[in-house]
């Protein structure tokens, strides 16, 4: 995980400035007692029909989700090939890559991932997801541009976190870095 103090934050305030204050009433019966009264709102919030930026909403995906399996473990590889089996077949809209059978790139263990694409996608396979993962550590992080960031300190995990090799994936963007000056890009 990063070190939080390594980025800036806007506030979540940002945009919401000047506002009348929220009420501090509380439902006092049924399933929302104690829950705050909120003020309705017009219209929804945009986060239900497409991600927050700078998550992109492109053809790269909002979100991969990554789900570990230890490759020298019978029982975690026979789960992990019975969970990808099934997600390809309740989630065929998801693109859905192959059981790594090793680490690759920062990903020191064996793995598959997934790609959402819609905050409907995301909500729908994650909560799947958390009942569904059995044994398995799951990775999940946005696509923002900033893959460091985005693997360390944007990142959540379900299950027990596994140790990604963040060093070699910031020399792993280097080098792509310097082969798309050296090529022109």
């Amino acid at each position: 995980m990063a070190d939080p103090s390594n980025y800036t934050y806007p506030s979540p305030l940002e945009g919401y400035e000047g506002l009348e204050p929220l009420p501090d009433e509380k439902e006092t019966e049924g399933p929302n007692a104690k829950a705050f009264i909120n003020p309705p709102s017009k219209t929804l919030s945009k986060a239900y029909n497409q991600f927050a930026d700078p998550i992109t909403n492109d053809t790269r995906g909002g979100f991969d989700i990554h789900i570990y399996y230890l490759q020298t473990n019978a029982s975690e590889l026979k789960f992990a090939a019975e969970l990808h089996e099934r997600i390809r077949r309740e989630f065929p809209e998801l693109r859905i890559y192959r059981l790594f059978e090793g680490p690759v790139g920062p990903h020191p263990i064996a793995m598959f991932e997934v790609n959402v694409f819609t905050p409907q996608q995301f909500g729908a396979f994650v909560a799947w997801l958390v009942i569904n993962r059995g044994p398995l550590s799951v990775l999940v992080h946005p696509n923002t541009g900033d893959d460091v960031r985005d693997h360390s300190q944007r990142a959540t995990w379900m299950g027990q976190p596994i140790p990604l090799q963040i060093g070699f994936l910031k020399e792993m963007l280097k080098r792509k870095e310097q082969e798309g000056q050296t090529n022109g890009s």
